[in-house]
């Protein structure tokens, strides 16, 4: 599915194409930036079009899961699949609070297969994470996937140069600030 996807986007400008692929559940970011770097971008353009495609989707997911799971609780069928979810997820959240954001940053910023800001957002609103508890984790996550992915795809040390070793050095001085502000 993945590939008809990926060969669909072909015909239009790189950048877009990293963009739309990054917005995509099934490609997401940890796709997109090595097709971008494959097929003619520079990292820096793929890097930023691949993190702003993969934020697009996050604000409507964390705003719409509930009461789109609300509308179609009215229905029996998803009823009782929602109740069942809900029931199972949200008694095991205890585990999961005490990371805290940072188990939803590390969630969202770690590429493998089955994490991002699809699932993120899902998790987020299944563990009944609010939204604002839940964005900053999930977008600084984003850039940090991003990163990660840029550094898999092209080696460490060409990623410490330049403007992407002051986009590392940036979030690392927000990371560290976020957690002395929390604390």
């Amino acid at each position: 599915m993945s590939e008809l996807i990926i060969e669909g986007v072909r015909g239009i400008p790189l950048e877009w194409q990293v963009f739309l692929l990054s917005m995509l559940p099934v490609t997401e970011l940890r796709a997109a930036i090595p097709i971008g770097l494959a097929r003619g971008l520079n990292i820096s353009q793929a890097l930023f079009f691949g993190i702003m495609g993969n934020l697009i989707p996050v604000v409507p997911l964390l705003l719409l899961l509930d009461p789109v799971s609300t509308f179609l609780s009215r229905f029996p069928f998803f009823q009782r699949i929602f109740n069942w979810i809900f029931e199972r997820t949200r008694t095991k959240s205890d585990k999961v609070e005490k990371l805290g954001a940072w188990g939803l940053l590390l969630f969202v910023g770690i590429p493998a297969p089955g994490t991002g800001v699809w699932t993120g957002s899902l998790i987020a609103f299944l563990l009944g994470i609010k939204f604002w508890r839940a964005l900053w984790p999930i977008c600084i996550g984003t850039v940090l996937a991003g990163i990660l992915v840029s550094m898999a795809t092209l080696g460490v040390l060409k990623l410490f140069t330049g403007e992407l070793g002051l986009l590392l050095l940036l979030v690392i001085i927000v990371l560290v600030f976020w957690k002395y502000r929390r604390s």
